[in-house]
């Protein structure tokens, strides 16, 4: 909304050239029109306002016009957590709903290439259950088991993939020793996978909101990073995530 940005922009003392407005009536087409601009050239990267995320996603997810690459675009969120030693990936708390086994597969290779182009080499994967022992009875746990084997067979490289994996033993050393878990993940894990979108916002929200940690939040695997932060972010949220972008 042109007007409402000039008048945001006087406010705050902030100079606007018209050029750099896209006048847009409603959020649909102000989404579409971002779109259009990266694809263009024009922007380097997206990032939601106001909008809801659907309303945000649609255009982007378009095959003929959109900024899909052929692959997977999941959500990844960097958190720096107080009570944790070095940064940590979540994944995907904001796109898939309920991912399958192939999708996951590229969640943890999209999230890789966050973590190595950040300076972590090797990431350690923990992709989480409620056990660390697989069971038949619950599906996550033996996708789980099929990812690390994955890794095994190094059809995902470029990482440790660990699982399944309760989120105690992710994170905490000594809970592992006290129940003899060993792997090279345990109270190291530099991304989480969680089973689902409402697992994954779930825990992205506590630990904004109760553990106290600074979160940059993306859609990754696009033709561009896509800045994805709720509209009750603070500030300092949306800056560091497009910074992340950056």
């Amino acid at each position: 909304n042109r007007e409402a940005i000039h008048q945001t922009a006087d406010q705050i003392a902030f100079s606007v050239s018209e050029e750099q407005i896209l006048d847009a009536e409603d959020p649909e087409t102000a989404a579409a029109l971002g779109v259009q601009a990266v694809r263009e050239g024009k922007a380097d990267f997206l990032m939601k306002g106001k909008l809801e995320t659907s309303q945000m996603l649609r255009p982007v997810v378009k095959k003929e016009t959109g900024l899909g690459r052929g692959g997977v675009m999941s959500h990844i969120a960097i958190n720096e957590i107080p009570a944790y030693h070095k940064l940590l990936l979540t994944t995907d708390g904001g796109m898939l709903p309920y991912p399958t086994l192939e999708q996951k597969k590229s969640i943890i290779e999209n999230a890789v290439e966050v973590m190595r182009k950040l300076g972590c080499d090797t990431p350690k994967v923990c992709v989480l259950a409620a056990s660390e022992t697989p069971n038949p009875k619950m599906p996550e746990s033996m996708e789980a088991l099929a990812l690390k084997e994955m890794n095994q067979k190094r059809e995902i490289q470029n990482c440790v993939v660990e699982g399944p994996i309760s989120f105690d033993l992710a994170m905490v050393k000594e809970r592992a020793t006290v129940k003899n878990y060993e792997s090279p993940c345990a109270g190291e894990a530099d991304i989480l996978v969680t089973p689902n979108i409402h697992a994954g916002n779930i825990l992205g929200k506590s630990l904004t909101e109760m553990a106290h940690g600074k979160m940059a939040g993306l859609i990754v695997g696009a033709k561009c990073p896509i800045v994805l932060t709720s509209r009750g972010s603070s500030a300092e949220e949306k800056f560091n995530s497009r910074m992340l972008a950056c």
